[in-house]
């Protein structure tokens, strides 16, 4: 082998610069890294706004966005014309429609016959002439008749009473009146029914209230928006703002809390632009409560502050997110953190990248960790809360540990939406494992978030408050509802009971008030049978 020559020139150029032309060039070349940097994060977001404006979303299944598009054409979407009419078998005293049928009716509908007769004239025999007789009739066919709702005008006609005897003997005659019950709004033409069916329409179906203008005057109903607005907020601020004050006081005694906010515009709001963002902050009992209390809170803005005064004189475990202001709280209040946020952080990344990067990145590694716990907490879903604490501590537990090993074995770009979720997972998951203490408490703060999501229904619908009074009216009544409701009153027959009782007893009789709560109303309120 020919042997090489030291001497020979190498091919390398050199080339001799000043110190101050290498920092330009570093600096330079800092700032193509940072520009790349800043580059990615600008792709990420794009891929990921993309994702969120056309993409369906991870944390609903096909058949929930499916019918989230179905929703303005859904007669033609779930429409099936093989399907069988849903036949109706008599069952004793009753009506019921047949197990397999998706379609039911209640049970103690209100039965209407229409007996169809031969006429007089059709009642000659066609083979001799003489009168027909009955001997028999069938049930031919059932069939479903709805009625819209109608306006009744109610007159209270109160009686007058004398005495005859004294007529004639005395001097003196005696006057009784008859006792009449006081109404819902003193000296106005409210009914309980009425503004029970006002709150069910705006709260419940979510109907504003220019809509039921509409609708009322097109059956030549002329009842006002504003005059619906003054219902609303007078039965809310005189009968239902002291319900709402028994139900904080009950949720504060409960060791079980789940907590979240959400955005609402309140346009007149002192020393703000119509424009600002309020916010309604909703807490509820855990699903073990024996009494259920789900609670909407307004308040001008997201300080912790809101959150102190509102929790003040409760201790036990909080469900909550990352936001800062709930680690303001006492000691004695323990936060418990959200594993879906964690989660969402890991799906945010995933989704900008692309499919064939999905595959092997440390984003899907993260998600994965996410989705054993929750398919863990699935299969105890039907475990007693005892049972359900020793299997997390078996098996949750070793998962969670692994979890933040890996999240504290690499370093990624902070700015980069890996990054995020990383520094978020790392943060929140401390919080996260607070849920192994107890069996009652949750993987999620997802309890809250329906409510958050409930309210953001009713939102889209009327858009705005025009008043704090109106925000704070709207948040009681919110509240009553959703409480009602989770302990199975039906929220039309609860209001109608308050408001027909409430205006006639003694609010500071303890006794008599607490007839009012919803656990204690008559079984006459609840929802129907399912």
């Amino acid at each position: 082998m020919e042997s090489k020559n030291v001497n020979e020139t190498s091919n390398t150029e050199i080339i001799t610069i000043s110190r101050a032309e290498y920092d330009e060039l570093m600096a330079a070349k800092a700032k193509n890294a940072e520009l790349a940097q800043q580059n990615n994060w600008l792709m990420e977001r794009l891929k990921l706004n993309n994702k969120k404006l056309f993409g369906s979303s991870s944390e609903k299944t096909e058949q929930e966005d499916s019918d989230q598009l179905c929703l303005f054409n859904e007669a033609e979407a779930f429409a099936d014309e093989s399907a069988p009419e849903p036949e109706i078998s008599d069952v004793k005293a009753h009506h019921r429609k047949k197990s397999e049928s998706k379609d039911r009716l209640p049970e103690d509908l209100e039965i209407e016959i229409v007996e169809h007769k031969l006429s007089d004239e059709e009642l000659a025999c066609p083979q001799c002439g003489h009168e027909l007789h009955v001997m028999g009739k069938e049930v031919v066919s059932e069939q479903l008749k709805i009625i819209p709702a109608k306006a009744i005008l109610v007159q209270n006609v109160r009686y007058t009473y004398s005495c005859r005897n004294c007529e004639n003997n005395d001097t003196s005659v005696p006057v009784i009146k008859a006792p009449v019950p006081n109404a819902v709004i003193k000296g106005g033409f409210a009914t309980p029914e009425a503004v029970s069916y006002i709150m069910t329409q705006k709260y419940v179906l979510d109907v504003p209230l220019n809509r039921m203008e509409n609708d009322f005057k097109r059956r030549d109903i002329h009842l006002s928006r504003q005059t619906m607005c003054n219902w609303i907020m007078k039965c809310s601020e005189d009968w239902l703002e002291p319900i709402f004050e028994k139900l904080h006081e009950e949720l504060l005694h409960h060791d079980v809390v789940f907590a979240d906010e959400t955005t609402i515009q309140v346009l007149k709001e002192p020393e703000k632009k119509p424009q600002s963002k309020s916010y309604m902050w909703l807490y509820r009992t855990d699903k073990y409560a024996p009494r259920q209390v789900a609670l909407y809170d307004y308040a001008s803005s997201r300080s912790a502050k809101n959150a102190q005064q509102f929790l003040k004189g409760f201790s036990g475990y909080l469900h909550c997110d990352g936001y800062q202001a709930y680690k303001t709280l006492p000691d004695d209040i323990v936060l418990v953190g959200c594993l879906a946020h964690v989660r969402r952080k890991f799906d945010e990344a995933l989704n900008c990248l692309t499919d064939d990067q999905r595959k092997s990145s440390k984003a899907k590694i993260g998600m994965d960790y996410c989705n054993r716990i929750f398919e863990m907490e699935r299969s105890f879903e039907e475990l007693t809360p005892e049972d359900r604490l020793t299997k997390r501590q078996e098996l949750v537990n070793t998962v969670l540990d692994e979890f933040l090993s890996w999240l504290n074995s690499f370093n990624p770009a902070k700015q980069s939406h890996l990054g995020r979720a990383v520094e978020y997972a790392q943060r929140q998951l401390p919080y996260v494992s607070n849920y192994l203490r107890d069996g009652r408490l949750e993987a999620s703060n997802n309890r809250a978030e329906h409510l958050a999501k409930s309210f953001a229904v009713c939102r889209k619908n009327f858009l705005f408050s025009n008043t704090p009074r109106g925000a704070t009216a709207s948040a009681v009544t919110l509240s009553v509802i959703a409480t009602a409701m989770e302990n199975g009153r039906d929220p039309y027959k609860y209001l109608t009971y308050v408001f027909r009782e409430a205006p006639n007893i003694d609010l500071n009789n303890e006794e008599a008030f607490s007839r009012l709560l919803p656990w204690n109303a008559p079984d006459n309120t609840r929802f129907a049978a399912n």
